[in-house]
């Protein structure tokens, strides 16, 4: 059992704060842009259109992750003051949110441009689930995103009044640590994988199945609410996500085969 102090506003000057969440998620973004750009750039796609396009993918993926959150949130957190849902700073953006912004930007913009969209997503993938690894070291910090109360043996309780857990001295779950270990393997898995000769598109489903598997398991730890059948908003989109990948997988490993055998 640990018990975190740190103060997640680094600074203030007036108003104005400076938070380990905003700070880490900049990070976060950075690396998973960085990386994206690297991997792009050998599979044919030149870097700098990347970095172009990376703005409005994260933007489109902020956007989706904190109406996500509000949506999830709405009786509870948001409905008796509207305005809140624009603090982002605050903490609290939805993953699945985040993910289906950022995939609708990328699939505008592949076709704006012209590109093989299961291609930009494969050089997607490492970058993306490293980013949301990183980005769970300022749910530790911060104390977002915890899961339930806990006797042991494992747990955070945090000491600071800014610290966004419901209530101060409890043990919680670290939901976001036992995501930032699943995280980290699924982007070591990829990064393994990611010069083999597979179908494009093949490799982002893959992050795509392992990561809705993560998230429905490990969403019965969480504290987030029960929106259907005793499943929370994130595992039902998880159950989705997953039925989805599993299908697409099956269907581009058939058709690789069929080429295969035909040649």
């Amino acid at each position: 059992m640990f018990t975190i102090s740190i103060d997640p506003i680094i600074f203030s000057i007036g108003y104005f704060m400076v938070r380990w969440y905003s700070l880490i998620l900049m990070l976060a973004m950075a690396a998973g842009v960085w990386l994206t750009a690297r991997e792009a750039e050998r599979k044919g796609f030149k870097k700098e259109q990347i970095y172009d396009i990376a703005i409005w993918i994260v933007m489109a993926g902020l956007l989706g992750a904190r109406l996500f959150h509000v949506l999830d949130h709405w009786t509870d957190e948001f409905s008796a003051n509207p305005i809140r849902a624009l603090y982002i700073w605050e903490g609290g953006l939805a993953i699945w949110g985040g993910v289906a912004g950022g995939l609708l930007a990328a699939a505008l913009l592949a076709w704006k441009n012209n590109w093989k969209f299961p291609k930009l997503l494969d050089a997607g993938a490492p970058g993306l689930v490293l980013a949301q690894a990183i980005g769970r070291i300022a749910c530790v910090i911060t104390g977002d995103a915890m899961g339930k109360p806990t006797t042991g043996p494992f747990g955070f309780a945090y000491t600071s009044p800014n610290a966004l857990v419901p209530k101060l001295g409890v043990y919680y779950t670290p939901m976001p640590v036992y995501e930032l270990v699943v995280n980290l393997g699924i982007f070591a898995l990829l990064w393994q994988l990611r010069k083999r000769n597979l179908p494009d598109g093949l490799l982002f489903l893959i992050y795509l199945a392992l990561y809705s598997l993560e998230r429905f398991f490990l969403a019965f730890t969480s504290s987030y609410q029960i929106l259907a059948f005793g499943l929370t908003q994130s595992q039902i989109i998880a159950l989705i996500s997953l039925a989805i990948a599993l299908v697409l997988l099956a269907r581009i490993t058939i058709s690789a085969r069929s080429k295969a055998s035909a040649v």
